[in-house]
């Protein structure tokens, strides 16, 4: 009878371990998922490697992946220019439900052209679910110029801007210029939602996916950086969602005065009602910050 009773206790222990949460890997602290920009990579020391090991210091314990577009660092340099995003986003979604280190959910940061394309990924790919997404500097509704590309002496930068000023919507330069793909030109807006593979799709332009919508939604936190001395990206207000009025080059509207609020066809307006998004800004160039502005202002939303 005895041995019975030990049975029975053994196996419901088991079964409460089996059933209960899993052990927490990361130490209690949410992880963290970092997109790069144009021109640079996951690791390079002086911007995606000094953010991963500030991270580290700042939050100890924490797991941060520097997302590799690539089987190495040239690679992950030149994807960023070339390689579709489409295919981008789904290799990092694939990346991201194969690393077990994230299937209790994660932060994302992206950074310029990197917080566009996790907000792609948060509304295609919603498990691992996405907690919170902090876009810095990211080109929510694309660019109508490339003022100063990163890494000005490069022959690449002249390139793009020869493939965007010869056909910005033609099938081959959508096909194979990653810059191509959120170009937004309110003077073409027809070509523009016609013929963006990218932008235009996670923007809701043609047709409104409610699964995006859905997916969006179920973000704690949406955090949009604002640089207001920005050289890079044009108009600015991109970064907060804004753009130029369709039509013309010169006035611009706000997110909540655009028809993709007005009509919520990405969810924002009622994100906004609740309270997800957050608008910051600060006074630097393009990605130009401080590590105290850092701490002060995005650390509080990874912790």
């Amino acid at each position: 009878m005895a041995a019975a009773l030990l049975a029975l206790t053994l196996a419901a222990l088991l079964l409460l371990v089996a059933s209960g949460p899993v052990p927490d890997s990361n130490n209690g602290t949410v992880p963290l998922v970092l997109w790069h920009g144009m021109g640079d990579s996951c690791c390079n020391p002086l911007s995606m490697g000094s953010i991963k090991k500030m991270m580290e210091e700042e939050i100890p314990g924490i797991y941060v992946l520097s997302l590799m577009i690539g089987k190495n660092v040239v690679e992950d340099t030149e994807n960023g220019f070339f390689l579709d995003v489409n295919t981008q986003v789904s290799m990092v979604c694939s990346q991201l439900a194969q690393d077990a280190r994230l299937q209790g959910g994660y932060n994302a940061m992206g950074f310029s052209q990197g917080g566009q394309f996790l907000r792609a990924v948060a509304q295609r790919c919603p498990s691992p679910p996405m907690r919170t997404l902090i876009s810095v500097g990211g080109q929510h509704q694309g660019v109508y110029g490339l003022p100063r590309c990163p890494g000005e002496s490069s022959h690449i930068c002249d390139m793009i801007r020869e493939a965007l000023n010869r056909g910005a919507y033609s099938d081959l330069v959508q096909k194979h210029l990653v810059q191509a793909q959120y170009w937004h030109d309110p003077l073409n807006d027809d070509l523009y939602k016609q013929h963006s593979l990218f932008l235009a799709d996670i923007n809701q332009e043609r047709v409104v996916n409610e699964t995006y919508r859905k997916n969006l939604q179920q973000l704690q936190k949406f955090v949009m950086v604002k640089f207001l001395q920005d050289t890079v990206v044009d108009p600015v207000d991109s970064e907060w969602f804004g753009f130029l009025k369709a039509g013309q080059a010169k006035e611009t509207e706000t997110l909540q005065e655009s028809a993709l609020y007005r009509e919520d066809r990405l969810g924002l307006a009622a994100m906004d009602k609740a309270h997800k998004l957050v608008f910051l800004s600060t006074d630097g160039d393009h990605l130009q910050f401080s590590r105290e502005w850092f701490t002060a202002n995005l650390l509080p939303f990874l912790r």
